[in-house]
């Protein structure tokens, strides 16, 4: 779920977005494709590369707040470091300049899709994002003890912030792109976080609709996209069903749901209807107990789903770092949420 600057030749066009990427192996290595890579040409050197939303624009104290959604990074500030298709993904990695008066300066960025959709956002010198992976670091106090899965793992943002800010917690990371894996190892230090974590990160290739580990889940993270849209078996009871089953008592799931702001690679298609359609889908099985909290000014814009009953707030709020307390006062029932449409 996403971002978007806008992309390269003679636009520069992303869309903050997530994706689950199929299962195959790369027909490209990554630097045969780096070096076959066409370089970003800027035509205009005043031409801003436009953001367009997931990032969260409810927290007051944070540098977001000043920007809106038509701001962009100059494209002067803009690098691409690394650009191929793999058998099932757009592959692109962008390096932010730390000079760009912008929110992501001095960020690396993950691109897989034709729109440019963000996936991954990585800075040196801090693990918070101010996007959807800090919401997601929400999650590991109020859960039961025992691992969590993430699926989707994309470069690994998600689980870099809770391995740092959670020394128990062990991750299980399903990605169905190989090619993901090893760009994440190489541009946003996937591989010294596993070298970090050998007991605690735990990274696997193939469809993450089939992730399973003995007794469970204690919590599972769900970040699937494909062609910049929530892959279309979240929008069918009998996946979550399944998902339901792989959960230990008393465990959790926490879902992108996307939104308004993902750009679909089929323009006939809709981010917020295919968010909807998820929530319904979510709701059936988990009736009463789905929450949902929104990461920008509108309602379609941009949205995370949790399942289980809402947790004491103060005492949420406790377990978690300063940046990550004021997320815990934005979920709101599912059903609330549609008697106000």
């Amino acid at each position: 779920m996403k971002l978007a600057l806008a992309q390269i030749l003679p636009q520069f066009h992303l869309a903050f977005s997530n994706l689950h990427r199929p299962n195959c192996a790369p027909q490209h290595s990554i630097h045969a494709a780096a070096r076959g890579a066409l370089p970003l040409q800027l035509r205009q050197p005043n031409h801003r590369v436009p953001l367009k939303c997931h990032q969260s624009n409810t927290n007051s104290n944070s540098a977001a707040t000043q920007y809106n959604a038509d701001d962009g990074i100059p494209i002067e500030h803009v690098k691409i470091l690394v650009k191929f298709k793999s058998r099932h993904n757009y592959i692109r990695v962008l390096q932010v300049s730390r000079a760009a008066d912008h929110p992501l300066a001095g960020s690396r960025l993950l691109l897989l899709d034709a729109p440019g959709n963000i996936h991954s956002i990585s800075f040196l010198f801090k693990s918070l994002t101010n996007a959807y992976f800090d919401v997601f670091a929400t999650l590991p106090p109020i859960l039961p003890p025992g691992p969590i899965g993430i699926l989707g793992f994309g470069a690994g943002s998600a689980a870099k912030i809770i391995l740092e800010l959670y020394p128990q917690t062990v991750i299980h990371g399903w990605e169905l792109d190989p090619s993901v894996i090893s760009v994440a190892r190489e541009y946003f230090a996937l591989e010294e976080l596993e070298k970090k974590y050998p007991d605690r990160l735990f990274i696997h290739t193939g469809n993450a609709l089939n992730a399973s580990i003995k007794d469970g889940f204690a919590g599972i993270l769900i970040d699937l996209f494909s062609k910049g849209c929530v892959i279309p078996e979240l929008q069918d009871p009998a996946t979550w069903e399944n998902l339901k089953k792989g959960l230990r008592k008393g465990g959790r799931i926490m879902v992108n749901v996307g939104g308004s702001c993902v750009e679909p690679e089929d323009k006939r298609k809709d981010g917020s209807v295919i968010m909807e359609e998820t929530l319904k889908a979510m709701h059936k099985v988990f009736p009463g107990e789905l929450f949902v909290l929104t990461l920008n000014n509108r309602k379609d814009d941009s949205s995370v789903a949790l399942t289980g009953p809402l947790p004491d707030p103060g005492e949420w709020k406790k377990a978690l770092k300063k940046p990550l307390k004021f997320y815990v006062d934005l979920w709101e029932p599912y059903a609330g949420i549609m008697d106000q449409k």
